[in-house]
């Protein structure tokens, strides 16, 4: 089957593509640098690695709290499009205020600001998905912004990758190259947002009602009552809390694992652009399995797939393994987001989206500061990073058993 996308899914796929030029250098070019910067003020690999892992931890802390709120407050009429543009501001100028920092503390709370900004933005972004496209053609869509998002993010990747590597030949100093690569990213990530501004319009709301902040209190607290009695959607969450986890946390620790054993830089940053270029094709692949086969099938293969990769990363002590292992992710990375980003769309409802959404950041970023955390704790309690990221493999193994009893249920 064809699909030509419209104009509005075409818009709202643009911003996966600028906001993944964030998410590859969040997960790559950063955590070098911050290591750089830690190094310079003496701290160790150890330490380099907790205080990482803590700081992305706090993140999800944070937007497990203002998720659900700003989710529910978004389903009113006309409300979901400016939290949006307030969380998008506020990703786009702690990226750009990051290449102006020197110190590794002060860094790391710019980071958390910015990371705050992009997280937020994610949760009206997913719940805007039912408002540009049909049910039938959801997982497509869903797939595409993905898919496009991970190729789309590196070419000012490359660009930036490209600059601070040779920054030494043409005259620049560590520092410098940053601040540039830090405003490229940020102004490709807002510049592709402005087609979905002008184009979104939010189709699915509950009208406007006196006091909506204190009204939305009162929507969360009864969903919050009743989800539990909306059994599918309640052990999906769960599910969802325990395999994204995973996900997540691999996604945020990857370099810095890397990092932490040793493995050269350069080799590490090209490492995971492969894994952009292998998710490409792959995102897609899944997206168009979905229109021939059961979506919830493709889910646990894709989980049974992370599971693997978290028992292989306890062996991982060489480069080689390291390129294997970016490979993999990038073969299931866009499968399990996408999919997991469709399905729940279309077992809630349209009119609570940024709700339902909200709730499920607090069950995926929101839930990911116990693996983050895990992999700090252990890393510093037992001194080996392999076994911190290889415990990641109960959590998958959870996320296969409450997935299996969501599907039980009837909606």
């Amino acid at each position: 089957m064809k699909f030509k996308m419209t104009t509005e899914e075409k818009n709202w796929v643009l911003y996966d593509v600028g906001n993944s030029a964030f998410v590859l250098l969040v997960s790559t070019i950063i955590p070098i640098y911050f290591n750089y910067l830690a190094e310079k003020a003496g701290l160790s690999s150890v330490d380099y690695l907790a205080f990482w892992g803590y700081t992305a931890s706090l993140v999800t802390i944070i937007v497990a709290f203002l998720g659900p709120v700003l989710g529910t407050l978004a389903d009113t009429k006309d409300y979901k499009k400016p939290l949006f543009t307030m969380m998008l501001l506020i990703g786009c100028i702690g990226c750009f205020l990051l290449g102006f920092i020197n110190y590794w503390f002060v860094f790391l709370i710019v980071f958390l600001i910015a990371k705050i900004g992009f997280s937020g933005s994610l949760i009206f972004y997913d719940s805007m998905l039912s408002d540009v496209t049909t049910p039938e053609r959801v997982d497509h869509v869903s797939s595409q912004g993905y898919a496009w998002g991970y190729i789309g993010s590196c070419v000012p990747f490359v660009v930036c990758l490209l600059l601070v590597l040779n920054a030494g030949k043409i005259g620049l100093s560590m520092e410098m190259s940053m601040m540039i690569s830090f405003a490229i990213i940020a102004l490709w990530w807002f510049c592709l947002t402005l087609p979905l501004l002008k184009t979104y319009k939010q189709k699915y709301y509950v009208e406007r009602q006196p006091k909506a902040i204190s009204n939305s209190f009162k929507r969360l607290g009864t969903t919050l009552k009743n989800i539990r009695k909306e059994k599918k959607i309640f052990l999906f969450l769960l599910a969802f809390f325990f395999y994204i986890d995973g996900v997540y946390t691999i996604i945020d620790m990857a370099t810095a694992y890397g990092t932490a054993l040793g493995f050269e830089s350069t080799s590490l940053l090209l490492a995971l652009l492969l894994t952009q270029v292998v998710a490409f094709p792959f995102a897609i692949l899944f997206g168009r399995l979905a229109t021939k086969y059961n979506t919830s099938k493709l889910i646990v293969i894709c989980i049974l797939a992370y599971l693997g990769i978290s028992i292989f990363a306890i062996f991982l002590t060489k480069q080689w393994q390291f390129w294997v292992l970016a490979i993999l992710v990038g073969m299931f990375q866009g499968g399990i987001q996408s999919l997991s980003r469709s399905y729940f769309t279309k077992i809630i409802p349209s009119e609570k989206s940024g709700e339902y959404f909200g709730l499920m950041d607090v069950c995926g970023k929101g839930a990911s500061f116990l693996g983050t955390t895990m992999i700090s704790v252990l890393s510093q309690w037992t001194g080996q990073v392999n076994l911190s990221l290889g415990a990641l493999s109960i959590f998958f193994m959870l996320g296969i058993v409450f997935f299996r009893m969501s599907e039980k249920r009837e909606g």
